[in-house]
Parts: C-alpha cells; structure tokens; sequence
C-alpha cells in the first residue's frame, strides 16, 4: 500500500544534535519540510557513508527551509557514542532521532521485525505532516543526498504551483510540465 499523503503519526523521541540530547516531538516538524532518513544501525558501514553525505548538504537542505532527521532503532546514548567516536559521524549537525521502542520505524513502515532494525527509507514530509515521496532501498545499497534534495525541491515546486509538474531530472528553473485536463487523472 502507498504511504503518499500519510500523515505520520504523533510521536516523541530522543535526538542527539550538537552535543546534547533534546526532545522531538511531530509538533516540532509540522509547519516546514522535513526529511526522514531511516538507517539500520549505528557504526555500520553504508551508513556513515550516506550521513557524511547528507551532512554535507546540510546547509542547501536548510536554505530551502527542510529539516533532516537521521533515525535509527538505536538510542540516543549510542549516537552519541558514534559521534564522539567516528570521524564520519562527528561531522554531522542534524539532529539523529533514537528510535529504540521502533514507533517510528513501524509507523514509516520501514522495521525489519525479526531484527529490530529499520530499512533503508527516505522520506519526504510537507509542512502539514504527510508523506509527498519515498524511497526504500535495500540495505547493502547506499543513497545520494544530492538526489533527494533535487526531489524535495521538486516536490516544494509542485507543492506552490499546483498545476505544474516536474519531469525527469528536473531543476529549480528548468521547464516544467502543464498536464491539459484531459491528461490530469492519467498522472
């Protein structure tokens, strides 16, 4: 079943940022874009790779008025112990949400049960708290930050001009797409 237009569910979790431990809750998330970059596990090996690289890019997701949070089914205690401890993962700025009860890794529909782990998810949430795109890959496959910043830019384009789409590749400036309505319930 899709997760298009999902409203994630209420949620409160530990995050480890800059040092220190606070409270997310979705009231914090609603009212900007958002993205939610689920992971299996805290010193693994794809994923230090794929955090450095949405660290990166941090500042561009920001300027466009997106939040990154980074989710695990580990603790807060352990990210910040992988923080402190790999040069990767100590350059990160974005707050790193503890998921050890898993709500928010069933509520994303991303847990492996039988390991307690999340899948390689990433979603993109609009201002109201609804899920506009996704992607879920398997785990020995590791993302790029600069693709799913091209994707929330598109889907922060189609969301202001409603009667527009992006085609493939599509870039902030680049042409778009004005569907004729005989064309509109085939999309």
């Amino acid at each position: 079943m899709s997760m298009i237009n999902k409203e994630i569910g209420d949620f409160s979790v530990q995050a480890y940022q800059n040092n220190g431990f606070k409270t997310v809750t979705k009231a914090d998330i609603l009212g900007k874009w958002s993205v939610f970059f689920f992971y299996p596990a805290d010193f693994t090996f794809v994923c230090p790779t794929e955090l450095e690289d949405l660290g990166n890019k941090y500042a561009e997701f920001q300027k466009i008025g997106c939040e990154i949070y980074s989710v695990s089914c580990d603790t807060h205690f352990v990210h910040k112990a992988w923080h402190d401890t790999s040069e990767r993962i100590s350059k990160i700025t974005y707050p790193m949400l503890a998921d050890p009860t898993q709500a928010l890794a069933r509520d994303f529909e991303v847990l492996i049960e039988g390991d307690g782990l999340a899948e390689r998810g990433s979603f993109i949430v609009n201002p109201e708290g609804k899920i506009v795109a996704y992607e879920v890959i398997a785990g020995n496959v590791g993302r790029n930050a600069d693709e799913l910043f091209r994707r929330v830019q598109a889907s922060q384009f189609v969301a202001e001009h409603g009667d527009e789409v992006c085609p493939a590749k599509w870039q902030p400036g680049a042409e778009t797409l004005k569907p004729s309505l005989d064309l509109v319930g085939q999309l």
